[in-house]
């Protein structure tokens, strides 16, 4: 994917994520990020929010389904993933452009919250990697 920008942004979810599968099996899951630009004006006392931007994101397979187990609306969250553009026309006849998220991360954010780890069970079958993450001890050379 060389030459497509990454991008992360944290920021909280708008609405519970949606979980569907293609016909072929793989699971997506789709879900809206709000980032907020806040600043506190010590003059008034009280933060000012300088807008917000709202990046639809996807991911696919068995983080899809991670995601769809542990993320709901209002959840923070960190995404990485590849930035793309999406034209469109709307019913109207309008021609539209957004910007989405292909997702390759999605991690739960701790500033304002904690969390408790449960490590997913692989859903693909294949054979498990050997002792030691298939590495010896010995020295390359």
């Amino acid at each position: 994917m060389a030459g497509l920008p990454e991008i992360t942004i944290a920021g909280t979810v708008v609405a519970d994520p949606e979980m569907r599968f293609t016909n072929s099996g793989a699971g997506v899951v789709n879900f809206t990020v709000a980032a907020n630009d806040r600043r506190f004006d010590r003059e008034k006392g009280e933060w000012i929010d300088a807008g917000a931007t709202f990046l639809r994101c996807s991911i696919w397979r068995q983080a899809a389904e991670n995601v769809s187990e542990s993320v709901t609306k209002g959840t923070r969250v960190l995404v990485t993933g590849v930035l793309r553009q999406r034209s469109f026309e709307t019913a109207e006849g309008e021609k539209r452009h957004v910007f989405e998220v292909d997702a390759t991360e999605v991690a739960v954010s701790l500033k304002f919250a904690t969390a408790t780890v449960n490590k997913a069970t692989r859903t693909t079958g294949s054979t498990p990697a050997p002792a030691g993450g298939g590495f010896s001890d010995e020295p390359p050379f």
